[in-house]
């Protein structure tokens, strides 16, 4: 099949620059995203109260770790819908809390995670079938 230059497609210069300029607006576009959001979430956890003082990073971790916690909970007691949005599943809710409080730390203490996600996805398409025999 032929490109809109009459090259074969998966030969066509012109093609592959345009979808690299494509990745490279993506990958930009999500970053101004993600650090947009992160920054939101930031102001409303200080507005809210959360933010007094400077919570050490082990207390932050540990938090995350309790909305995985309830994410399994949740899978446990067959994942209802969620008290608080119940548009969405339980699990679906504390995956997303998660993810909250990981752009709360990031806005908080300056992380670039969403380069940082970038990279290492990225960097695991490199790595040998499952990743040189681990078991999971």
């Amino acid at each position: 099949m032929n490109c809109i230059h009459g090259n074969p497609e998966d030969k066509c210069q012109k093609c592959e620059a345009a979808r690299e300029h494509n990745r490279t607006r993506l990958k930009t576009d999500f970053i101004s995203a993600f650090n947009y959001l992160a920054i939101a979430i930031n102001q409303t956890a200080t507005e809210k109260g959360w933010c007094k003082g400077d919570r050490n990073e082990g207390e932050s971790i540990a938090l995350m770790h309790s909305e995985l916690s309830e994410a399994l909970e949740a899978l446990r007691n067959g994942n209802p819908p969620d008290n608080h949005i119940p548009e969405f599943t339980n699990v679906e809710a504390e995956y997303a809390d998660v993810i909250i409080r990981i752009m709360h730390m990031a806005s908080a203490k300056g992380y670039r995670i969403a380069e940082a996600l970038l990279a290492k996805i990225e960097y695991n398409k490199t790595r040998s079938h499952m990743h040189g025999g681990k078991k999971f």
